[in-house]
């Protein structure tokens, strides 16, 4: 109310000035004024802070709005906004593949891109059919998903760290018709085979042998690729635009088994809209990307600035901390890219003189704390940090765009309704919602952490909510009368808190998921898969904190009745079942796990005690990957891991 009357004073007072003939400039600036004033002098102290960064950020806001409004009209989607892509820079490489030196021009991607929509339509798939493509990060990746959206085709992005039931899981929750996986990853799909329907059609890139193509009744996909029509494929019916599907990326979220986030052409947009312009990223900036292609940092935020806006990106098969440097001085890199793990990281690598004698000048990621973020931009001499927050799936994505050290973005304390975001107060113990007296939630005020939403508006573009190929999991991430009554928003799980001037800094992640070498690990899903391992037994997973590292690491307690656990048998089950961020770090062993009534396990004393050896009587192991073995906790081990005198 006390906005609304602001507002309507000054409004007042432009009306009367342009009565007596003022000029509409005097006018507004003199309106302007009286707002600040109704508001008082702590506003009129934030306004001036914060004015220049906020003009900055309606400005972005509006110029990626207004583009998507015009693709929109236009019917244009990913395909299309690549296509005048290749006509401005069709001789300029557009992907480097650091692993052979290989180097695609954009016409060269333009034209394999074109040869996997002729294959995918020969293979009898329309549009809205759903193609899994399970391979390392390389630029045939990217072909592939591109080729399949020029004819209608969605991919489903499969993580190649995923196994067994995971792996199976992520490919039928997609209902994907077929799957196109690398001639690296034959094991793990060889261990699931008679699990996938026989009607999906494997294919297989890279070198395999015949045996096991016959195993996995494959097809070899490089040699049709080869032979096939470089051409543009004719449009795909029904057409798609900038509201369809282009793909599936898998996110880990509270509800278990990673979750199938939709990604339409224009999220696809404004994710790398955002990046370019709030980073001030440029044409002729070479991207060092090591980050899977999988992932939305990746693929999006990384390889969309060469889509989009015609710069070039080197693909990493994989995170270096060791070659970092060497790869950027060597193909003349001036952006890269990380989560706040890297950083660590390259910060842990013995001092080398290549590290200052490249051109990168700008970082992009997130996860970075301010500790590690002040080192890194001091010993490497990386002008700027584009630190940004944002799932793939949310719709309250922000960005540092001026550099606050520790932020992960802003909203804007003069103007808060143009972004509409907002934290929320919720139940530390239950994370319920918190409401007032009119059925409400409660926005936190400064300094006070809460849980981050975003208002829906699924007519507009930068504020609607795609969600999951499950409506479940869509459903459970969307809360109603938030802002106001009878409207909807976007939870994200997340706990941030803002500061007077509107700086956003992340917190914690809440519910069952926790972050670790910069995955999201979701700890029903890890308890399901350890539980099956180990015969059923109650099992309880959480993070802990471990000082001087970012995000929590996996622990897990583990019922053992028998006293026959075994920690080495235990060791090779997980390596077979679970992604390396996904074992858990530390064991704890207990004759039970504590449950409710209702049999659900309570982790809170567990993640309180943590692994201190000296606040409970059951055993605690430590994961020592160099052995690699689990060893028993005293109270030395304990204090050098806290002291960070053991690797993690």
């Amino acid at each position: 109310m006390h906005n609304a009357a602001s507002v309507s004073g000054s409004l007042g007072s432009v009306g009367l000035l342009r009565f007596f003939g003022v000029s509409w400039s005097w006018s507004l600036a003199t309106g302007f004024g009286v707002y600040l004033a109704i508001r008082g002098w702590k506003f009129i102290y934030i306004a001036a802070r914060t004015a220049k960064r906020d003009l900055n950020g309606l400005y972005i806001l509006f110029r990626v709005k207004l583009a998507l409004w015009r693709y929109i009209r236009n019917g244009s989607n990913i395909p299309s906004i690549f296509a005048q892509t290749v006509k401005r820079y069709p001789n300029k490489p557009a992907l480097i593949y650091e692993a052979t030196g290989e180097t695609w021009t954009f016409m060269q991607l333009d034209q394999l891109s074109n040869a996997v929509a002729h294959w995918a339509r020969g293979q009898g798939w329309v549009s809205g059919d759903v193609v899994a493509i399970f391979m390392e990060s390389r630029p045939l990746q990217v072909a592939l998903w591109l080729g399949f959206a020029k004819v209608g085709v969605e991919a489903a992005l499969i993580n190649f760290n995923l196994r067994q039931d995971s792996l199976l899981h992520c490919v039928g929750v997609s209902e994907s018709r077929a799957i196109v996986f690398g001639a690296e990853l034959a094991d793990a799909l060889l261990e699931v085979r008679s699990s996938l329907p026989q009607s999906m059609v494997r294919f297989c890139t890279g070198e395999l042998g015949a045996e096991q193509m016959i195993a996995l009744s494959a097809h070899p996909l490089d040699p049709i690729l080869a032979v096939t029509s470089r051409y543009a494929p004719s449009p795909c019916v029904p057409s798609k635009g900038m509201s369809d599907r282009l793909f599936y990326i898998y996110t880990s979220g509270t509800t278990g088994l990673p979750k199938a986030a939709i990604v339409i052409h224009s999220r696809y947009y404004r994710i790398a809209a955002f990046g370019f312009l709030s980073f001030r990223l440029r044409t002729d900036d070479i991207i060092y990307d090591c980050l899977p292609l999988y992932h939305s940092a990746g693929n999006i935020m990384g390889v969309g600035q060469c889509l989009l806006h015609g710069l070039t990106v080197v693909v990493k098969k994989k995170f270096s901390a060791s070659r970092f440097w060497e790869d950027c001085i060597k193909y003349n890199c001036t952006v890269v890219q990380y989560i706040g793990e890297i950083c660590r990281y390259l910060l842990s690598q013995p001092v080398r003189p290549q590290e200052k004698g490249h051109k990168v000048r700008v970082a992009v990621g997130n996860g970075l704390r301010p500790s590690v973020w002040e080192a890194f931009t001091e010993r490497f001499g990386v002008a700027q940090i584009g630190e940004f927050y944002g799932a793939t799936e949310c719709n309250c994505g922000m960005a540092n765009t001026d550099g606050k050290v520790g932020a992960c973005g802003f909203n804007s304390r003069i103007l808060p309704n143009v972004y509409p975001i907002r934290l929320v107060r919720v139940n530390e113990d239950t994370m319920e919602l918190i409401r007032d007296s009119r059925g409400l939630c409660v926005p936190c005020q400064p300094g006070e952490p809460g849980l981050l939403v975003g208002r829906i508006n699924q007519q507009d573009p930068l504020r609607r909510f795609d969600g999951y190929a499950n409506q479940e999991a869509t459903r459970k991430k969307i809360a109603h009368n938030v802002f106001k009554l009878n409207d909807s928003a976007y939870i994200s799980g997340d706990v941030l808190v803002m500061d007077e001037l509107g700086y956003m800094y992340f917190r914690d992640r809440s519910g069952d998921t926790f972050r670790w070498r910069g995955e999201n690990v979701s700890t029903t899903e890890v308890e399901g898969i350890l539980s099956n391992l180990l015969g059923q037994t109650d099992v309880a997973v959480y993070g802990v904190t471990v000082p001087g590292v970012e995000g929590k690491a996996g622990m897990a307690a583990i019922a053992d009745t028998n006293g026959r656990f075994d920690c080495n048998d235990f060791l090779q089950k997980i390596q077979r079942a679970l992604p390396p961020y996904a074992r858990p770090v530390f064991l704890r062993i207990s004759p039970q796990v504590d449950t409710t009534g209702t049999f659900k396990i309570q982790k809170t004393r567990l993640q309180r005690e943590g692994y201190d050896p000296r606040l409970t009587s059951d055993q605690i192991y430590f994961l020592n990957s160099k052995a690699p073995r689990y060893e028993a906790i005293d109270e030395e081990l304990y204090n050098a891991i806290v002291e960070g005198r053991i690797s993690l």
